[in-house]
């Protein structure tokens, strides 16, 4: 399995009209290029290249005798441009869109020769940047999964994206705080109710549910730079692929959206699918129950993968 980081050095116009030199990072799993289908995995917020092995953030998912089995398939993840696992950063975070990240992974492929892809699967941003690139490139793909997003971001993710903004730029513990707002947003009233059920740590003289949500502000901080997190937060509130297009993408499409979600709610998505399948027939609708929320489609396992199972 070919796990080590790969380079694309690339220049490239942003829709704003900014000129760059970008270094495209990315890993391959599985099979050599080009001896089996290709599946392209967009990462999420805070994720990366990494989705499989031994420290891949989604290695219950993908790996060998998983659901999408590297001795199958090639799979194929970049790193957003600026997540800064590659170390490569981007002060002028307001300069790129999600339109701009889905421009720059399709340049990736042209670099790498990959005319064609047997899926795309994309978590959160990851899926928003997936409904960019096929607007772009309509017969990039024969399956486009995108799972906990919609095309677009809509009124309450992007307050929610704008209060983490406020907080970014904000002088003591920047980062921290963003991510404790962020952990109840990605969560449920329920999922944290459930969890902790108000249970009291005598020593820390603190709520276990705060010492959690420390521990994740801490935990990013310690793994995340600001300018990184600027950056994916800015993708996240800006995800605005032009609905009239959705209707050209060829590729199989399979919404996969969870119950309880709060950034991307069910609705939303049951409504992009709704008005898609009117003009199409190769579109499906599935859904996680879960009291986790947009959390679940990193959590709830079993679901996630019998639906993509079945769809594979």
């Amino acid at each position: 399995m070919k796990t080590e980081l790969n380079y694309i050095n690339l220049s490239y116009q942003t829709n704003s009209n900014k000129e760059y030199n970008i270094s495209l990072s990315y890993q391959l799993f599985g099979k050599d290029l080009f001896t089996a289908p290709i599946i392209l995995i967009n990462h999420a917020l805070t994720g990366n290249s990494d989705v499989s092995g031994e420290k891949g953030w989604w290695k219950k998912l993908i790996g060998k005798n998983q659901v999408i089995d590297t001795n199958q398939y090639t799979v194929l993840c970049f790193n957003i441009p600026g997540n800064g696992y590659d170390h490569f950063l981007i002060d002028e975070y307001e300069d790129f869109t999600p339109s701009d990240i889905a421009n720059i992974f399709l340049k990736g492929l042209e670099t790498l020769t990959i005319k064609n892809l047997y899926a795309i699967i994309g978590g959160s941003l990851g899926g928003g940047i997936g409904w960019e690139m096929l607007v772009q490139q309509p017969q990039l793909a024969e399956i486009f999964i995108p799972i906990a997003c919609d095309y677009r971001t809509h009124d309450w993710l992007h307050a929610q994206c704008l209060v983490q903004k406020f907080l970014l730029n904000g002088n003591d513990k920047p980062l921290q705080k963003a991510r404790i707002h962020a952990m109840l947003c990605y969560r449920t009233p329920e999922s944290l109710n459930d969890r902790f059920q108000n249970k009291y740590n005598k020593e820390k003289q603190t709520l276990e549910s705060e010492d959690w949500l420390v521990y994740h502000g801490n935990s990013l901080n310690d793994r995340f730079s600001l300018e990184a997190y600027k950056l994916m937060n800015h993708l996240l509130m800006n995800i605005n692929t032009e609905e009239d297009k959705l209707e050209r993408i060829e590729a199989r499409m399979h919404m996969i959206s969870v119950d309880t979600d709060l950034f991307f709610p069910a609705s939303e998505i049951r409504t992009c699918f709704e008005k898609l399948k009117e003009k199409k027939e190769n579109v499906f609708y599935h859904e996680i129950k879960s009291i986790h929320g947009h959390d679940a489609f990193l959590m709830e396992y079993e679901q996630l993968n019998n639906i993509i199972k079945n769809i594979l």
